[in-house]
Parts: C-alpha cells; sequence; structure tokens
C-alpha cells in the first residue's frame, strides 16, 4: 500500500499526532526519529522558558485594570517542580497585599490571574492577545474586575488563594499547560466559582489547548463568557455545569474522513 492510499496517511491532515510516521525495518524512519527528538526538546524548553512578567505587565498596561506581581511559595523552577504544593499557595506577604482590594461596598465578580505553570512558553505567546480580546467583553458586560494578577511559579489553585483574598465572586486563571510533543505552547483556562482553599479540582471548569492551531483566542472567549455567566446564574462550577457553546457544523462533519468516508479510502 503506498502512501498516497494509506488511509493513515490521509488522516495526518486532521491531526498534528503521531500516526502515519512510518517505519524503517524495525525501528523508524530518520525524519520521524529526528522530529520526534525535535518536538522533545521543544517539550522541555518550554518548561524552563524565563518568562518574563515585567514585559507582560506592560503589555496589559492599556486595559484600563491594574496589574499586580505576585510569588506562590515556590520560590525557584527546581522548587516548583518538586513541590506541587508550593505553587498553589501565595507568600503571606502577596495575600497582605491583596486584601486591601477587598471592598465591602464595591465587591468584585472576577478575579483575573496569569500563572506561568508548566508552559511558561505558552503564557508568553497567548495571554496578553487573549486577554485583550476579553478583558473589553467583561467589562462592557459590566462585571467588576480584580486587578490582574501575575504569579511566578503558579499553579491552578494559586487562583483559589487569590479568589479568597479579594472575596471575588469568580476566579479565571490562564495558566501554561503541560508541554506535548505537538504541543509545547499551549494555554489552559480554569475557572472557579466561590474560589477559596481547598477547593477540588471538579468544582472548576477547563477550557484547554488554547494557542493557533487548537482553540482559537475567539472561541475560547466565547466559552469563557458562556461558563461566567452560567456559573454566576447558577452559583456552581465545575462537573455540574456543562459548556454547551459548541455544535458540529455540518459543513464540517463532511471534511471528518471517520464521519463521512470517502470511497477511494480504505477504512
Amino acid at each position: 500500500m503506498t502512501a498516497e492510499t494509506d488511509s493513515w496517511h490521509y488522516l495526518r491532515q486532521f491531526t498534528q499526532a503521531r500516526i502515519a510516521l512510518g517505519r524503517a525495518g524495525s525501528g523508524l524512519p530518520t525524519r520521524a526519529h529526528l522530529q520526534f527528538q525535535t518536538d522533545h526538546a521543544q517539550a522541555r524548553d518550554a518548561i524552563y522558558f524565563p518568562l518574563n512578567f515585567r514585559a507582560l505587565k506592560r503589555e496589559l498596561c492599556d486595559l484600563f485594570v491594574d496589574v499586580l506581581l505576585l510569588q506562590s511559595q515556590a520560590l525557584d523552577r527546581a522548587m516548583y517542580l518538586q513541590r506541587p504544593d508550593l505553587g498553589r499557595a501565595l507568600m503571606e506577604d502577596d495575600w497582605d497585599q491583596l486584601q486591601q482590594y477587598h471592598n465591602v461596598q464595591q465587591p468584585i465578580d472576577i478575579a483575573l490571574v496569569i500563572a506561568d505553570g508548566l508552559s511558561p512558553a505558552a503564557i508568553q505567546a497567548h495571554a496578553s492577545p487573549f486577554l485583550h480580546k476579553l478583558v473589553p467583553q467583561l467589562l462592557s458586560a459590566g462585571y467588576s474586575l480584580a486587578p490582574i494578577c501575575l504569579v511566578e511559579q503558579g499553579r491552578v489553585a494559586i487562583g483559589d488563594d487569590i479568589g479568597e483574598a479579594l472575596s471575588a465572586q469568580l476566579v479565571i486563571v490562564l495558566i501554561g499547560e503541560r508541554p506535548g510533543l505537538s504541543s509545547p505552547d499551549s494555554m489552559g483556562i480554569y475557572l472557579t466559582y466561590h474560589p477559596k482553599r481547598g477547593k477540588q479540582d471538579s468544582q472548576r471548569n477547563c477550557i484547554s489547548n488554547i494557542r493557533p492551531q487548537g482553540l482559537s483566542y475567539d472561541a475560547a472567549c466565547v466559552t469563557t463568557l458562556y461558563l461566567i455567566q452560567n456559573a454566576i446564574r447558577l452559583g456552581l462550577s465545575g462537573v455540574q455545569l456543562k459548556d454547551e457553546t459548541v455544535t458540529l457544523d455540518a459543513a464540517k462533519q463532511k471534511e471528518i474522513p471517520f464521519l463521512t468516508p470517502r470511497k477511494d479510502q480504505p477504512f
């Protein structure tokens, strides 16, 4: 069977997954082997990418929202990777700093958090352009926003600390996701209603794979706004809150070979 008629080869146009790599004897062809090594190196580099938080803060200054630089209890990258618990908690000085923004007379609807996570490269690439689409829509919808919190060496649950300190109704955490061999720069969003220390992962909603080759900024904004609106309306987030914004377009469905098999392909 030639590459042109091989059904696996045909499917490669629909995914970046490592399929239809071919073989050379009992191993991979040289090209596929070298590409694997390159992708593996890029995934490792994404974890240790030196994110410039001050430059990111400058990029966000035109959003008409204060921007704060914060630090988790993981003081460096080695500690962050070895002690996940420290990446989930703020330094006490930063906790005290946040509490001054809490105002009983003007409660905060949404706290926005940016954490480097396991792929600082993803945050460097996608956090600013995404927020430049999302924040104006939040403000025009009438939501009150806390200062945007940039957290160095932060994990998802750092949002619980921040949300509790601010007494925010909702926290949204933008974070670099664990790098994959085909997606070293994937950004994720985690949304938690009534954030406080000790929240479980089942009480959050996740929007994953935000990047040009995955979920677009516009599509991610639509989903985020839908989840915000319904989390506040229902008073919950997590497994009980479903994303019902995505439907499979009929025209798009025709492009997916396992839904509409082509007669010239041996599926």
